[in-house]
């Protein structure tokens, strides 16, 4: 099907990696490199564009070594290692990004006129984090689908599942669940522990949203964070956790602000 959708206008075919507010399966390198394959022998000159957030790290290739001619993902996921304060990053062929700086800057001056004027220590610091800290929230994430197994929930990726990103998901019963799940993490967090999450509405989304995210960055997910929108199967999302300790204190608080309320 992705072949039949390619043709000779076709400029650029955008591959997420991560499943989003979603129950699919999140692509492997293996996964993109089959794309990318067939979207080449139709047009070689499609440029396969990869969103790549959530998947930083968590294999031992990245989309571009799977032919991939760019990609981008957020400095407050994966890549900025929980140090990073704002930002994302593009990398890819050299025409590509120099395009990409162009727009997001101006025209003939792109990269050189820099993109953070305080400073880039926390950038690269994170960055060289970023190993490590994405495996401390793979870590937690596979805490997180035992711990939802035991207590009777169907959890993706199943304990034992290869992981290409950090998210995990679990199905709860109900909104009140989801309410419940979220507040017995952010009683663990480090920031607004005293915080108690109710579902809002957010722009772009038709269903109300619930979120605990306790952060040092506001919005950082590569720290521990939960959330989904407020509807059937009434799925939050856990990802994150910048050290297993912290994300196995914020499940199990979790799970006994579920089991409190059964």
């Amino acid at each position: 099907a992705i072949a039949n959708a390619v043709n000779d206008n076709t400029r650029v075919v955008v591959i997420q990696r991560s499943r989003g507010y979603s129950t699919r399966e999140p692509l492997s390198i293996a996964d993109i490199k089959v794309i990318v394959d067939a979207v080449k022998a139709k047009n070689s000159k499609t440029i396969c564009f990869v969103d790549n957030c959530y998947g930083e790290f968590t294999e031992l290739q990245e989309p571009l070594e799977a032919g991939a001619d760019i990609m981008a993902g957020s400095l407050i996921k994966n890549a900025g290692g929980g140090l990073a304060p704002t930002g994302g990053y593009i990398v890819g062929r050299e025409n590509l990004v120099e395009d990409a700086a162009y727009q997001l800057t101006a025209p003939g001056l792109g990269d050189h006129m820099g993109s953070y004027a305080p400073g880039y220590r926390l950038f690269f610091q994170g960055l060289f984090m970023a190993p490590h800290v994405v495996l401390q929230a793979l870590k937690g994430a596979v805490y997180t689908a035992a711990v939802g197994e035991l207590l009777g929930y169907d959890v993706f990726p199943k304990v034992n599942a290869d992981r290409y990103d950090l998210i995990q998901a679990i199905n709860l019963k109900n909104g009140e669940e989801m309410e419940h799940f979220c507040v017995g993490m952010q009683a663990y967090s480090p920031v607004d522990a005293h915080v108690h999450p109710i579902p809002g509405d957010m722009p772009g989304y038709e269903d109300k949203i619930i979120m605990a995210g306790g952060t040092f960055v506001q919005g950082s997910s590569i720290e521990l964070s939960a959330d989904g929108p407020v509807r059937p199967p009434y799925t939050i999302f856990m990802q994150g956790g910048l050290v297993f300790e912290h994300s196995m204190l914020g499940i199990l608080g979790a799970a006994e602000e579920l089991l409190k309320h059964r």
